[in-house]
């Protein structure tokens, strides 16, 4: 019997190894013929992470008919999801069991044991330890992947930044001192004078407080970044979105003499990049004692919308110009990164297709 293709209507099928199993292949189209079972056993066999693959039993949302006829058993076949949380779309026979994928679908169908692995972290639901932090914190709480390797660049500057205000920030006639050596002042800088205040002024911080919110950022951020960037290029773009969170705020007000000081313009250029690439992750945002994960999108346009209306507010003691000038880079840096660092991170990639679907 002369097969014909479920996708193009083609007889030009053709047996095809796909990772161990015989399957029937497209010749013009591309698509993969699977026998009942010959799916789960080739996803076995493949590198992705289950040798035990049984993804044929559980697939996804029912989507109604499909368009497709099963030249098998002369019937109309059934369209699915590949399984919940990953929106490939594949075609099954009710009669005789057989599925199709069409030819764009291969990599991302033989991955998808690891798609259902890592989704398995990153719908994690919230906890009451979870709860009880943040609200007692008032930070969010991140779900995402684990880094590949150890942050050490995120680590030293945690640590530079803490030791540097153990040194100054409990003794106010030394943080006096040190303001007046190291912090920036826009009406100095474009005088000509203490230009090292452009990168010194980063490691400062007014108070315990300020500190805190700043590293605890730094760290929630900072680890999945350098993992997919590299240490030295992260390191390079956290003092770039630094400069550019200190020219923002010089260019909105030439001529302050008042003290500029903290890690945030340089933080918050590194959510700029953080949403663009991880998409997928969840940061938990609490109003009063409800806590909801959001996506990285909507966490920092509630964000950056606090900074805009601090601005129209013309609140003093917050340098919002900063901020909003960090985050702008952040988002330059990261669109003008983003091919590059997903062709160096497949998994990172991988998680950024539009199939992938978290649950928040």
């Amino acid at each position: 019997m002369i097969m014909t293709c479920p996708g193009c209507n083609s007889s030009d099928m053709k047996v095809y190894d796909f990772h161990g199993e015989e399957v029937d292949s497209c010749q013009r189209c591309g698509g993969l013929w699977f026998e009942n079972g010959e799916l789960n056993s080739a996803l076995s066999t493949a590198d992705n992470g289950d040798s035990c693959v049984r993804i044929e039993e559980s697939l996804g949302e029912h989507l109604g008919d499909s368009k497709r006829h099963c030249h098998h058993c002369d019937v109309g076949m059934q369209h699915y999801h590949l399984m919940q949380g990953y929106q490939i779309e594949v075609d099954v026979c009710h009669s005789c069991s057989g599925l199709w994928i069409d030819e764009d679908e291969r990599a991302k169908v033989v991955q998808s044991p690891l798609v259902k692995s890592l989704l398995a972290d990153l719908d994690a639901k919230i906890s009451a330890k979870t709860w009880f932090f943040q609200f007692l914190s008032q930070m969010p709480v991140e779900f995402n992947l684990k880094p590949k390797s150890r942050p050490v660049v995120t680590y030293l500057l945690l640590a530079l930044n803490i030791l540097i205000f153990l040194a100054y920030g409990f003794d106010m006639s030394t943080t006096d001192t040190v303001f007046e050596n190291f912090a920036m002042r826009s009406n100095e800088v474009l005088a000509g004078h203490q230009p090292w205040t452009l990168v010194s002024h980063m490691f400062l911080h007014g108070d315990f407080m300020h500190l805190a919110g700043n590293m605890y950022f730094l760290y929630v951020v900072g680890d999945n970044l350098e993992d997919a960037l590299g240490r030295m290029k992260f390191l390079g773009v956290y003092l770039i979105c630094g400069f550019a969170a200190a020219a923002a705020q010089i260019a909105s007000d030439p001529g302050s003499g008042i003290y500029m000081v903290g890690a945030s313009g340089a933080i918050a250029g590194l959510f700029g990049m953080y949403l663009l690439w991880f998409r997928h992750a969840s940061l938990t945002f609490m109003f009063v004692v409800y806590q909801k994960k959001l996506s990285p999108m909507a966490f920092f346009a509630i964000w950056l919308g606090f900074n805009i209306l601090g601005l129209l507010m013309a609140g003093q003691g917050v340098a919002y110009w900063a901020h909003i000038g960090g985050f702008v880079a952040g988002l330059i840096i990261g669109a003008a990164l983003k091919e590059r660092v997903m062709e160096s991170n497949p998994i990172l990639a991988m998680l950024n297709e539009p199939e992938v679907k978290v649950a928040r």
